[in-house]
């Protein structure tokens, strides 16, 4: 982050406000948490460096350094492949079959932390508008949109810029970001961007469902914590492409003695607009390290889906540090 201590960086001290939106717009964009901070970092570098030349006559603040977010995330997208989730790679396994070798890091949609996305706001629609569209599935969905396209849905649809905001950001006319929106709104639907739409239950019944889920967990009791999963629900563990679908798969494959996580714990994180867990595991000395951040997705008052991310260390420079002793 910048440091705004003096005097002569009055102008940073302008552009930081920024900053947690400018993430989460990122982020969208480019599926990687680690990305998105760097393409925000260097959003506010590239504004600092030229901010003598901003003029305020022709747009606000906020539509300027969107302008420079945009044209940082086109570029990082030029020579990229999709981010895609462990579903987008290949059919789903069955249980006890092997993981098989890890998948490179940058085919990954990465987890983000929500406190770097989700800005403050006392709207609580536009506060759920963005929790929802950082969900890990609309964020997998959107690596199907070309870069532009993905930049026209995410500022009209989520952000509600209006047409002839979003074709002055991209130099192009009102009709061309219409038909764009148009495209990209298809593509979403066609790829379960539609989940978006979906309206959670409410705080007190998903914090009954979670209470339970981490209750069974931590028994290591598998009928109860299958039970509270959907029929077609999904579980994966990137960077393995393996990945299984349904209540019955995932229940065989908890019941494996090599898969056991007997004597695991999972501690709350805040992770995609999500329920989220570091789970930790038992060390020699009696203490616990972490093993993986887990997200799951909880539609109707079932979980949906659990992901769990497997490369806590690395995470753990993105989340911060432990919250567990």
């Amino acid at each position: 982050m910048f440091d705004v201590s003096t005097g002569a960086n009055a102008d940073i001290a302008r552009l930081e406000p920024y900053r947690t939106e400018l993430t989460g717009y990122c982020y969208r964009m480019l599926g990687s948490g680690f990305e998105a901070e760097d393409a925000a970092q260097e959003t506010l570098v590239r504004a600092w460096r030229s901010y003598d030349r901003y003029d305020e006559r022709r747009g606000s603040l906020r539509t300027w350094l969107y302008r420079i977010a945009t044209n940082v995330c086109v570029d990082m997208l030029r020579s990229a492949q999709r981010r895609a989730l462990a579903m987008d790679l290949g059919p789903a396994a069955q249980a006890g079959a092997a993981l098989g070798p890890p998948v490179a890091d940058e085919r990954w949609i990465h987890p983000i932390p929500d406190d770097r996305a989700v800005g403050r706001t006392g709207d609580p629609e536009a506060l759920a508008v963005q929790r929802e569209t950082i969900r890990l599935a609309f964020v997998a969905a959107l690596q199907y949109l070309p870069a532009r396209q993905r930049a026209v849905l995410i500022l009209r649809d989520v952000l509600c810029w209006t047409a002839d905001e979003v074709a002055q950001l991209l130099d192009t006319t009102a009709p061309a970001v219409n038909s764009a929106l148009q495209r990209a709104r298809a593509t979403l639907r066609a790829n379960g961007g539609a989940l978006w739409a979906h309206r959670p239950s409410s705080d007190e019944a998903q914090r009954d469902l979670l209470d339970r889920y981490c209750a069974a967990f931590e028994r290591h009791d598998i009928a109860t914590l299958v039970s509270l999963l959907r029929e077609d629900a999904t579980m994966s563990m990137p960077p393995f492409a393996w990945w299984l679908r349904g209540r019955d798969q995932i229940h065989l494959a908890l019941q494996d003695p090599q898969a056991s996580c007997a004597g695991a714990r999972l501690w709350p994180a805040a992770a995609n607009g999500s329920p989220a867990f570091w789970q930790t595991r038992p060390a020699a000395d009696g203490s616990h390290v972490r093993f993986a951040l887990v997200v799951l997705d909880v539609v109707d008052g079932t979980i949906a889906s659990i992901v769990t991310f497997l490369d806590a260390e690395r995470l753990t420079r993105l989340f911060g540090p432990a919250p567990y002793r």
